[in-house]
């Protein structure tokens, strides 16, 4: 059975039914659920904070991995209805950073190519760039959160390997200024 309708488009009864019965429809998306929680402009605030404590009871282990795979809607949802100052903000982004390390690290994730991490994101509406598909650590993906435990992906080997190389060519570079002379 589909749905059929944008989950944005719904009324807050059709919300619990679907929370209810998600597992009937095979065009069912609990990411879209989510981020149709903000943007639907038929609930009020009380409605969406109903709705956002329903569907994270329903969908425990999604909710907290929402931090990895979207924090963005994270951060909106789980401060719904509230006024951050700067310091707020910067407070739960800190929170979030820990509490991604650490899913990482339970589930033994060694990269994040998932989720808005796969695709350029800049803030800029004229980049050219939006929406293209980028490798993790790329100089393309600056839009995405760092850790300290990350390292700079090096394309011409290990990083061991280019301070050899760099290293090797320090050293012939007088040999090159007598060829040079000649």
């Amino acid at each position: 059975m589909k749905l059929n309708r944008r989950l944005n488009q719904l009324t807050e009864a059709d919300y619990h039914h679907l929370l209810v019965h998600y597992r009937r429809y095979t065009d069912f998306n609990s990411l879209g659920l989510f981020r149709s929680l903000l943007e639907n402009e038929k609930l009020s605030l009380e409605q969406q904070l109903r709705l956002r404590n329903a569907a994270a009871a329903v969908f425990p282990k999604f909710y907290e991995f929402l931090q990895l795979k979207d924090p963005d809607t994270y951060l909106r949802l789980s401060t719904l209805g509230q006024a951050l100052t700067v310091a707020d903000e910067r407070a739960a982004w800190a929170a979030i950073r820990r509490t991604q390390q650490r899913i990482l690290t339970e589930k033994r994730i060694r990269h994040r190519n998932f989720g808005t991490y796969t695709k350029h994101n800049c803030g800029y509406d004229t980049c050219p760039f939006n929406g293209l598909m980028v490798r993790q650590g790329a100089r393309l993906a600056e839009g995405v959160m760092r850790f300290d435990t990350d390292k700079r992906i090096c394309y011409g080997g290990h990083a061991d390997h280019r301070a050899e190389q760099r290293r090797r060519e320090r050293k012939a570079w007088p040999s090159r200024r007598k060829y040079l002379e000649k």
